[in-house]
């Protein structure tokens, strides 16, 4: 069984909600809705490459069980590095749009170095209570995994809004820049604590199990 490979699904299930959810709430703000259309696109490339990136996180954690040697700081500044080659498929991607992306990666990635180190431990917390028969909601109380989400969730929005300061929109749509990155933040953080928070809830919500066995859930 492809453990790693069932938990970098869900990752990419939950970053893509947590994409959906912000760009419908950004849709909300009038002022912002005016600069979405041409960041929309941005955001839909962007979480892709997080998807990407976090599915390396994940694959290496899976490694790290095999190996029996638990994911430590070296491991994630070699991801960290890993990794740049994926943003600079992003920048090529997004070459075609008219906005300008410059990666800040001094401000950048203090903060993915933390979500990757933090990625790194709860999968492959996950993966060894998987290996040993245990469920999801066994290996993590329900608060804690709530905590870990959100956390990652928020460093993934920090991210985001550093990423946008450097988003260089044009002509009257230049104005509304700081805006939009402070807007994106704050409505990022708030999904992520309700996403978190339901994410959780979804693990830890017992449902009558097929007879004869239990359910399927993970």
């Amino acid at each position: 069984m492809d453990r790693a490979g069932a938990l970098a699904g869900l990752n990419r299930r939950l970053l893509e909600t947590f994409s959906r959810r912000t760009t419908g709430a950004l849709r909300a703000i009038l002022p912002l809705r005016l600069a979405l259309p041409r960041i929309e696109p941005f955001l839909a490339l962007n979480v892709a490459k997080e998807v990407r990136k976090d599915a390396i996180v994940i694959r290496r954690a899976a490694q790290a069980l095999a190996q029996a040697a638990p994911p430590d700081a070296a491991l994630a500044r070699q991801i960290l590095e890993d990794v740049r080659a994926i943003d600079r498929e992003f920048l090529g991607a997004t070459a075609r749009f008219p906005v300008r992306i410059a990666i800040p990666y001094a401000r950048i990635d203090p903060l993915r170095l933390r979500r990757i180190g933090r990625g790194l431990d709860l999968a492959y917390r996950i993966l060894e209570g998987w290996r040993r028969g245990r469920r999801l909601r066994e290996a993590l109380a329900r608060e804690e995994l709530e905590r870990r989400l959100r956390e990652l969730l928020e460093l993934y929005a920090e991210e985001t809004q550093a990423l946008s300061h450097s988003v260089q929109l044009p002509g009257l749509l230049a104005a509304l820049r700081e805006r939009l990155a402070r807007g994106l933040q704050r409505v990022m953080n708030e999904a992520a604590r309700q996403l978190a928070l339901e994410a959780a809830f979804a693990v830890h919500r017992r449902r009558p199990a097929a007879r004869g066995g239990r359910d399927s859930r993970p």
